[in-house]
């Protein structure tokens, strides 16, 4: 994300406006983006920090107590920066829940970045589907995920911050291919002639991850890739 996401910003910030879609209760900031499924706000933050001074962030995710740890730290950094021109939109949002639509504030985006979550989607066609209804035409989304070899051997987990219990979402490993497919479907176009990278562990990165990356010497855990709506 260090290299993907400035190169994310400068897309957003160079692509073409279009015009609001009717409907929208209020016209959009001058740059909306989206964090979709933001978890505790660690991306978000990103966003907010590297995003320009007029721009608007949404961050949207399934559980109050992600949001509740984002709020937290959004206001920190809300409190440090006392020039602070960004809006900052935290919000509810389900995307497996087919009757609940995006906010609307979140609509209408120039961009949006979903960080290891279509792991958790049972499909990617709900998390392209999700994606196309954010987006505006022309709009960029940057994806990361984990990589199908690493889901093969493992799954996803987190500790619960208030209880200290470790937790196990329900993982699904999709391959990259069926990833690009289903976004080829959507209507999104992979972006840059690098088109998706990938990241295997290697010896040399066991200092920067530990001693947990042991078992992972040799797998490749992660790829990410950006991608572009169709006009």
């Amino acid at each position: 994300m260090q290299t993907f996401l400035p190169k994310f910003l400068a897309l957003v910030q160079h692509s073409p406006s279009q015009p609001m879609p009717k409907g929208l209760l209020q016209p959009p900031s001058s740059l909306r983006l989206v964090d979709l499924g933001c978890g505790t706000g660690r991306n978000t933050l990103s966003l907010l920090n590297q995003a320009p001074e007029n721009a608007e962030i949404i961050g949207l995710d399934a559980s109050h107590g992600m949001l509740d740890v984002a709020r937290k730290t959004m206001q920190q950094e809300l409190e440090e920066e006392k020039n602070w021109s960004k809006n900052l939109m935290l919000e509810m949002y389900d995307m497996l829940r087919s009757t609940l639509t995006p906010p609307a504030r979140a609509l209408n985006a120039s961009g949006v970045i979903s960080t290891l979550v279509l792991e958790h989607i049972p499909v990617p066609e709900t998390f392209f589907a999700t994606a196309t209804a954010l987006l505006k035409p022309g709009g960029y989304f940057l994806v990361t995920n984990m990589h199908s070899d690493m889901g093969a051997m493992s799954q996803a987990g987190f500790v619960d911050v208030v209880t200290g219990v470790k937790i196990r979402p329900t993982s699904y490993s999709h391959t990259v291919q069926a990833v690009l497919d289903a976004a080829a479907r959507a209507g999104f176009d992979v972006v840059g002639n690098r088109g998706v990278r990938e990241r295997r562990v290697c010896e040399d990165m066991l200092e920067a991850l530990g001693e947990r990356a042991n078992k992972w010497i040799g797998v490749t855990v992660w790829f990410g890739v950006c991608f572009r709506k169709r006009d």
